[in-house]
């Protein structure tokens, strides 16, 4: 017990240091970092502190993800086996259906070729082919009628896994893909040697909004950039949800002129944005967003790209600029 409270002390200045609401996931993530259980956890948030990147609850919520939640992978394995097995089966059953209408025609067709000598013989043989003919039929009518039963349930499974899986890898707020998506996804790309840029967008102003006039107004100033950024984006690339102001862009094979393209509108479509007061009508400040974009050199991970990102990001509100690209 002493030890438990040492941990769980160790917990509690950690959350409140990098201002962690004390969710279950965030005092998971952090009690295993403190027992110091999990190595690559613990090397990780290590090396995000020891290089000043901030400790969100939507950066936690990655680290749950990559290092935490594995029984997630293996529910998702399961059901894809399933999966498969239901689609064999029914390939099977369509291939057996063939035999069966295939074989009831040769038995026909022998009907109609036997010898009328030994007549009485001939039409028993036929009898009892025939009755086994039927009773092979009717199995077969009980097995798609199984079959039907299992295509639904596969249907029904299939709807759920696809609403787990978007629930695993969407921020439920803004709908923009989580960090531990957009971290497997460059893993993938730079798996098959694809170039990849990262747009940083920062949301300069989000405190000032939160500070006066509340949480909800904050709430419809992310989802109205987030609208934004995916109108935007289309199919080009992955935006993400990346911080608490922040979001993150991710593009294969695009050079950065073409990325700054990409951000420029973002930036130009939040510009148009107003928003006033339903309260007393009074008009809301702009929304005020710092760009940055970098591309892939020696990055290993999701993680530094969009780091290096981000500091292009800061390194443009430093120089009231609207965008500034890593390396230029």
């Amino acid at each position: 017990m002493a030890i438990a409270q040492e941990k769980m002390t160790k917990v509690c200045i950690f959350l409140e240091h990098h201002s962690l609401p004390p969710s279950p996931l965030n005092y998971q993530v952090v009690y295993t970092f403190v027992s110091q259980v999990n190595s690559d956890l613990s090397t990780t948030i290590d090396r995000a502190i020891a290089q000043g990147q901030i400790i969100d609850s939507v950066y936690i919520e990655q680290l749950y993800f990559d290092y935490i939640d594995q029984a997630h992978k293996a529910e998702t394995s399961m059901v894809r086996n399933v999966d498969g097995v239901i689609n064999s089966l029914s390939r099977s059953a369509h291939s057996t259906e063939k035999e069966i209408i295939r074989f009831a025609s040769q038995v026909s067709d022998c009907v109609h070729s036997l010898d009328e000598n030994n007549v009485k013989q001939s039409r028993l043989a036929l009898e009892t082919l025939s009755k086994q003919t039927a009773h092979l039929l009717t199995q077969h009518k009980q097995f798609k009628r199984e079959l039907i039963k299992a295509k639904r349930l596969q249907e029904r499974t299939q709807q759920q896994l696809l609403q787990l899986r978007k629930q695993h890898i969407t921020d439920h707020q803004t709908g923009l893909y989580k960090r531990h998506y957009l971290n497997q996804q460059t893993q993938l790309w730079l798996g098959k040697n694809k170039s990849v840029c990262a747009i940083a967008i920062q949301i300069d102003n989000l405190d000032h909004f939160i500070d006066n006039y509340g949480d909800m107004i904050g709430e419809v100033i992310l989802n109205k950039v987030a609208k934004q950024i995916q109108k935007y984006v289309f199919e080009s690339g992955l935006p993400g949800r990346t911080g608490k102001d922040a979001f993150t862009i991710l593009l294969a094979d695009i050079d950065p002129e073409t990325a700054n393209v990409i951000a420029e509108k973002v930036r130009n479509g939040v510009e148009k944005l107003r928003f006033v007061s339903s309260k007393n009508g009074i008009k809301l400040p702009p929304i005020s967003l710092s760009l940055g974009i970098a591309k892939h050199h020696d990055e290993k991970d999701f993680n530094k790209l969009a780091r290096k990102a981000s500091n292009a990001a800061y390194k443009a509100k430093s120089l009231g600029q609207s965008s500034f690209i890593a390396g230029q």
